[in-house]
């Protein structure tokens, strides 16, 4: 397998998760997606600001966002995009650095958001799945 064609399920990977939010124009979210793109023992941290990391595994990440994006959630017509990425694959393992832009109603009023994003990946018998990730947004 070359590197384009790794780059690009990277590439896809990234896309699920991200959309995986996504509940626009009518648009349900679809966090199931998370567990479909991460090994079952990932890991995934916000250390956004001074403040200690939060340090989740699939399903305690999960949960309270099913709650803010669902219908009568507090987060409506959200939406989360990369804007930059590098990506350095190794192997059987790979890392991404994202820089995404999100936006949309928190409690019924308008946000607009930037953050980085750092992604590992490593591959599997079913395909490359994310391992890690982390986020601070700015």
């Amino acid at each position: 397998m070359t590197d384009d064609v790794i780059k690009a399920e990277l590439d896809e990977l990234m896309r699920t998760f991200l959309g995986a939010f996504t509940n626009t124009v009518g648009s349900k979210a679809n966090l199931g997606a998370v567990r479909d793109v991460f090994i079952p023992q990932g890991m995934i941290i916000s250390n956004v600001g001074d403040g200690a990391p939060v340090v989740y595994d699939i399903e305690g990440f999960i949960a309270p966002r099913e709650k803010m994006l669902s219908d009568g959630g507090k987060l409506t017509e959200f939406s989360e995009w990369e804007v930059a990425e590098r990506t350095e694959i190794y192997g059987s393992i790979a890392h991404r650095f994202s820089e995404y832009r999100k936006s949309g109603y928190l409690d019924g009023e308008w946000f607009e958001g930037v953050g980085h994003k750092t992604t590992q990946y490593v591959r599997t018998p079913d395909g490359w799945r994310m391992s890690s990730m982390a986020w601070d947004d700015e």
